[in-house]
């Protein structure tokens, strides 16, 4: 897939998140590989996340090599959508970032 040009994002960056479900995420980088603003990083997952996972995901991460998307630049995000509709797993809603 090509990444979306400027054209096709919807906000301003700082507007909205993607956020990854970590239950779902397998790692494969679809995320990463649409996005045009290089919000997404593939890697191995943190040990806080994983300890908080149950047993089944535990065992889903591990056969998947142990990697997710993780969004160390959310906040670049322009709300394209082009994440959401990559990831096959379902893993990534776009989300309001909430400002207090």
């Amino acid at each position: 897939m090509s990444k979306a040009s400027a054209s096709a994002c919807k906000q301003d960056a700082g507007v909205i998140a993607p956020i990854v479900n970590l239950k779902r995420c397998e790692g494969k980088g679809d995320c990463a590989a649409v996005c045009p603003e290089d919000v997404f990083e593939i890697r191995r997952i943190d040990t806080a996340d994983y300890q908080q996972l149950g047993a089944l995901h535990k065992f889903k991460l591990r056969i998947h090599g142990m990697k997710i998307a993780y969004t160390p630049n959310a906040d670049a995000c322009r709300a394209c959508g082009l994440c959401v509709t990559a990831c096959p797993e379902h893993a990534i809603t776009l989300a309001r970032i909430v400002t207090s």
